[in-house]
């Protein structure tokens, strides 16, 4: 691993690990990116742009016909949360002063849905086009700094990309984000005159030469505030669309002799947006691969990675193996260790160092000792906690329930509302009865306790430490520790007892 260090303004040690790295110091975001390298030279690009003094507008008042759904095209779930909740995190990762949501297919979905304290809305009834819907947060922009415009439904852009493209902006220039694609069609196009950008021509008003463009528009773009105003005012609907096109604005840019300048995307895919649940398919498995990508370079063992879902966060530790077909939904922690069998779903949980996963679990809002054993097809429910070295088998569902160290209940067995001890063995067919139809109660198993095949515990109820219950015991009663407790039928056999035979019709 390379790694360079570059001082900044005297005061600023950026690293740079062979790529790009950004540092905040005051009120200023500097970014160190290394262009290019060779065995002697190393050339940077420095730039810098102030946190906390931008505003960002986005758009998310479209319908989305193509996506054939009554839920608005932006609240649709990738990797697990909106569309539009992406852009927003990367709009706050980026110090954004001010974020407003123009909303409006829907009507108040999208506010109620994503709705905090950090962002302000605005609807846009009719929906008119891009510049006009950029016109409907005139009153929350704040003139002294520059608006930054993204879309809810392109929720990949990088906070890296945009950092460039801030950068490149500074407080006065009308600055866009552009890309060379090999098929631009139905993308509008960047037009320029000794290589600077004039306009920006869509797809529909486009002329013969103007299609063969590769360079197109991302619609992605920072303007200062008071000339954006000034410029949306001016915007016509003389198109082909009968439409206020956002994009027209750089001609004024052009004419006021503002200059416009661009930046290009990391990647192309940053730039891709969600049209239809096809179009949405595919970002899916983009972001799931980037993932799985930034998994297995941290050292994770992914027997496929392409077939991994992350709807979350998920932190591995050291020597983390994780089979085909898993699931980690929220805030999922996997510990030094630990192996994931195949096709389970893992959502808001720790799982302690060591610990086997076996195939076909589901574990929801639990926390995993290390060394445990669990599955396969075990169900560990909400608040269960468990200690070390705790084995949960086949057919096994825990809820709500703490379970100490070294303790088994290997096959087919319900612990709901229960506090088991250390070094209990709780047999197959077990169960707690833990609800009498409108209350809940508690199970006590203390240390040392032998609970038999089929024991029911009718909570509450308490079993004593070193207890042992019977096979086939329904408990109603405390069980005294150290003594042998059984409640069942008395067996007998019956003689000359004839089975019922079939009645001949």
């Amino acid at each position: 691993m390379t790694i360079f260090h570059v001082h900044v303004s005297n005061c600023i040690h950026a690293q740079v690990d062979a790529g790009v790295a950004a540092e905040r110091k005051g009120g200023v975001v500097w970014i160190v990116e290394l262009v290019t390298k060779s065995t002697h030279v190393k050339i940077f690009q420095i730039f810098h742009y102030e946190a906390n003094n931008m505003n960002v507008v986005i758009l998310a008042a479209g319908m989305g016909k193509r996506m054939q759904s009554s839920l608005p095209k932006v609240l649709h779930p990738l990797a697990g949360k909106p569309l539009l909740s992406h852009v927003i995190d990367t709009a706050r990762s980026l110090g954004a002063g001010a974020i407003c949501v123009i909303y409006g297919h829907g009507g108040e979905q999208v506010p109620e849905t994503v709705g905090a304290d950090d962002i302000r809305f605005a609807r846009q009834e009719p929906q008119l086009g891009t510049g006009h819907a950029v016109a409907q947060a005139i009153p929350v922009l704040d003139d002294s700094v520059p608006t930054l415009i993204l879309y809810g439904d392109v929720p990949l852009t990088g906070s890296r990309s945009l950092q460039r493209l801030v950068a490149a902006a500074g407080q006065d220039q009308l600055a866009i984000l552009t890309a060379d694609m090999a098929d631009p069609t139905g993308l509008g196009r960047i037009v320029r005159q000794d290589g600077e950008i004039v306009r920006i021509v869509e797809q529909k008003d486009a002329s013969a030469s103007e299609l063969a463009i590769t360079e197109i528009n991302t619609g992605i773009m920072v303007a200062p505030t008071v000339r954006l105003k000034q410029w949306l005012s001016t915007l016509s609907n003389d198109n082909a669309q009968g439409e206020y096109y956002l994009t027209d604005i750089v001609a004024r840019a052009v004419a006021d002799g503002v200059a416009v300048v661009s930046a290009q995307p990391d990647a192309i895919w940053e730039t891709l947006g969600v049209n239809s649940k096809v179009q949405l398919a595919e970002l899916e498995r983009i972001l799931q691969g980037n993932i799985a990508r930034e998994l297995l370079e941290q050292g994770v063992t992914l027997s496929d990675p392409a077939r991994l879902d992350v709807r979350g966060k998920l932190t591995c530790g050291r020597d983390v193996s994780i089979d085909v077909g898993c699931v980690f939904v929220g805030d999922v922690t996997l510990e030094d260790g630990v192996s994931i069998g195949a096709h389970c779903v893992i959502k808001n949980a720790r799982i302690g160092s060591g610990s086997n996963i076996q195939p076909f679990c589901h574990i929801e809002h639990a926390q995993v000792g290390a060394q445990a054993q669990i599955g396969p097809y075990a169900r560990l429910r909400p608040g269960t906690e468990l200690a070390e070295d705790v084995h949960i088998g086949n057919f096994v569902e825990i809820k709500n329930s703490q379970i100490a160290a070294h303790s088994k209940a290997n096959h087919l067995a319900y612990v709901g509302d229960a506090s088991v001890g250390s070094r209990v063995n709780i047999g197959a067919g077990t169960i707690t009865c833990n609800y009498d139809g409108a209350n809940k109660f508690r199970t006590v198993i203390e240390d040392d306790a032998f609970i038999g095949s089929d024991t029911q515990l009718v909570a509450p109820v308490r079993v004593g430490k070193g207890a042992t219950l019977g096979a086939g015991t329904t408990l109603t009663k405390d069980a005294p520790e150290g003594k042998l407790t059984v409640s069942r039928a008395r067996q007998i056999t019956i003689d000359n007892w004839q089975r019922p035979a079939k009645i001949k019709k």
